[in-house]
């Protein structure tokens, strides 16, 4: 089911995401609630291609980076722009990992690293779709054993369910028939301001992070093997702060990163518990967005090598004109016994949800 969208708030059309690629179809589908504001996705990766949400003057504009039709989706200039990541967010050192004693060997995409589920991780798959309700698409993909070098066949199913409250909530389920390691997350490109040509940058966007601490990184982006304190350093916002104010810092984290591109360790009572994460606020607009996960960790990605390139209906993507939030484990985990675990094996199911509130300053 997609609805035709002529007379969306996106400007969207559900023609110019059609097409059959690996054999499946693709599609547009709109998630509208009961106040009338919009999610636009489509199952070619899960990719969140609109967001229409009001400002405090009640004007309404996309917030997400997005593409306006499938074949610039597919080729995007940034292969993970608000897409869904798996079957392995984030970096792997050297693309290798031991389970059981056997080591197994990812492609390598990011540096000497592997990256989001390589290549052809769920990013560049069609999920197959079915819209539950006006406000609630279900997308399901299954990664047969080995693809992009991991072990286990994987039935992943993820629900986008658009709230009354302008709560974009993400719910992950996942089962396997054979000892693997899962690390989901979406990694939506945010742009509170709404999206424009140029889209704004984000460093004045008044930014709080839950997270008394953050995992230091070496220079291609693996972690140092520590959990440092965010005192005293950029990597604090635990009270808010521009995300401008320290991005570029004289600090070697910064400088690794290009900015921030840094998993923070959230802090829980207990693991598994859907706490807040982060928030983020316009102080043009008024918008504002709030981060919960039951993950143990956020990645905060500063959209650091952006460089204009087109987006939807003529608006571009300069160098930091987004901020993402990745829900997740931490980087590496595979190969780090001391961070929390992210193997899955049979009879266990992998689950996940994370919550992107969108509102107005008060």
């Amino acid at each position: 089911m997609s609805t035709e969208t002529s007379k969306n708030l996106s400007g969207l059309k559900a023609a110019d995401f059609q097409t059959l690629v690996q054999g499946k179809r693709t599609d547009l589908y709109i998630l509208t609630n009961a106040k009338g504001y919009e999610v636009a996705a489509t199952n070619y990766a899960g990719a969140l291609v609109a967001i229409m949400v009001p400002d405090k003057d009640g004007k309404i504009a996309n917030v997400i980076h997005g593409h306006d039709n499938i074949n610039d989706v597919i080729n995007s200039p940034e292969p993970f722009l608000s897409t869904l990541i798996g079957r392995y967010g984030n970096r792997i050192c050297k693309g290798k990992f031991t389970l059981d004693g056997k080591e197994y060997n990812l492609a390598i995409n990011n540096g000497p690293n592997a990256l989001h589920g390589g290549p052809t991780g769920f990013h560049a798959r069609v999920w197959d779709a079915q819209q539950l309700a006006p406000n609630k698409l279900r997308l399901h993909y299954t990664a047969e054993d080995m693809e992009e070098g991991f072990p286990g066949r994987l039935e992943m199913t993820v629900d986008y369910t658009w709230t009354d409250d302008c709560e974009l909530v993400i719910d992950y389920r996942g089962t396997t028939d054979k000892k693997t390691i899962v690390n989901m997350t979406h990694h939506g490109y945010f742009a509170i301001a709404g999206i424009a040509n140029p889209t704004p940058t984000i460093d004045d966007l008044v930014c709080e992070i839950n997270a008394d601490h953050y995992i230091p990184i070496d220079d291609t982006s693996i972690p140092l093997g520590t959990i440092d304190k965010v005192e005293g350093t950029p990597f604090d916002f635990r009270t808010p702060k521009p995300i401008g104010r320290d991005i570029d810092a004289d600090d070697v984290q910064t400088k690794n990163g290009a900015g921030y591109d840094h998993c923070f360790v959230l802090n829980k009572r207990y693991p598994g518990e859907c706490t807040f994460a982060a928030r983020i606020t316009d102080p043009n607009s008024g918008r504002t967005m709030e981060v919960y996960t039951t993950e143990p960790g956020v990645q905060m990605y500063t959209d650091n090598w952006a460089d204009g390139y087109p987006i939807q209906h003529g608006c571009t993507a300069p160098r930091r004109s987004a901020v993402c939030f990745e829900a997740q484990h931490f980087p590496d985990s595979p190969n780090r016994p001391y961070f929390p675990a992210v193997t899955l094996c049979p009879g266990e199911v992998y689950t996940q949800t994370t919550v992107y509130k969108f509102g107005v300053a008060k």
